[in-house]
C-alpha cells in the first residue's frame, strides 16, 4: 500500500499509483513532469511510457530517463493499438481535452484498465463562489483565472459517472480526495462526494 501522506499536494498520483499492479505496462497521457512515470519505476518496476503535449514537458521527462513523446491526446490516441497496455492513465487532463468522450473511449480501447482523475467542478467551494460572489471560481485545485484556463469542459464527479455509464465503462475503485488530499469517507452517495471532493480518481474497465 502506498503511503498517502507521503505527498499531500499530488495525493492523487500516489492513489493511482497504488491502483497499479507490479510490472505492468503503463501508459501515461498527458503525463507533464513525469512524476507519476518515476513513481511507478521507482516503487511499482513498471515497464512506462508517456505523451505529453507541451515540449518543454516532454524534454524534462527525456532528461529524467523517461521514455515519453510529444502529443496530443485528442488527435492522437488514434494510432494506438488496442489493448496495447495493462493501464492507461489521464491525470487532471479529460478536462482540458477538446473531446472527453472520444478521449476516455481511447483509453478504455489501448488499456485493459483506464485510471482517471480530475477536478471536480462540483465541489461545495466552487458553488459558493459563483453563488455569492457570481464569478468563475479560483480554488487552489483549480488556480486559474477564467481568461487563461486550460479547461475548457468542466465536469463534475456525477458527470464522470455518468459519462461511463454512456460509453460501458465499469468503475472498479473510485475516491474523492477533500482539500486537504484526505480521502473523502467511502459508502457515501455521489452526492456527496460531488459536494465534499475537491478532485476524484477513478479505475475503469470496459464492460
Amino acid at each position: 500500500m502506498v503511503d498517502l501522506t507521503a505527498a499531500p499536494a499530488r495525493v492523487d498520483l500516489l492513489l493511482m499509483a497504488d491502483m497499479i499492479a507490479p510490472g505492468a505496462k503503463v501508459l501515461d497521457v498527458g503525463c507533464g513532469d513525469g512524476a507519476l512515470l518515476k513513481i511507478l519505476a521507482e516503487r511499482k518496476g513498471i515497464d512506462g511510457r508517456g505523451i505529453e503535449l507541451s515540449r518543454e514537458g516532454v524534454n524534462g521527462c527525456v532528461a529524467k530517463g523517461l521514455s515519453v513523446v510529444q502529443g496530443d491526446a485528442d488527435t492522437d490516441l488514434v494510432d494506438y493499438p488496442d489493448d496495447g497496455f495493462d493501464y492507461v492513465v489521464l491525470s487532471q487532463t479529460l478536462q482540458a481535452t477538446r473531446r472527453p468522450k472520444e478521449v476516455l473511449e481511447h483509453l478504455l480501447r489501448i488499456g485493459s484498465k483506464a485510471i482517471v482523475s480530475f477536478p471536480n467542478f462540483g465541489h461545495w467551494r466552487i458553488r459558493a463562489q459563483l453563488a455569492f460572489l457570481g464569478r468563475m471560481p479560483v480554488t487552489e485545485n483549480i488556480s486559474y483565472a477564467w481568461y487563461e484556463t486550460p479547461n475548457i469542459h468542466f465536469c463534475t464527479i456525477r458527470d464522470f459517472v455518468a459519462l461511463c455509464d454512456e460509453v460501458g465503462a465499469r468503475i472498479e475503485r473510485a475516491a474523492a480526495l477533500d482539500r486537504a488530499g484526505r480521502p473523502v469517507r467511502m459508502g457515501l452517495p455521489w452526492s456527496m462526494w460531488n459536494l465534499l471532493g475537491e478532485q476524484a480518481v477513478f479505475l475503469l474497465s470496459r464492460d
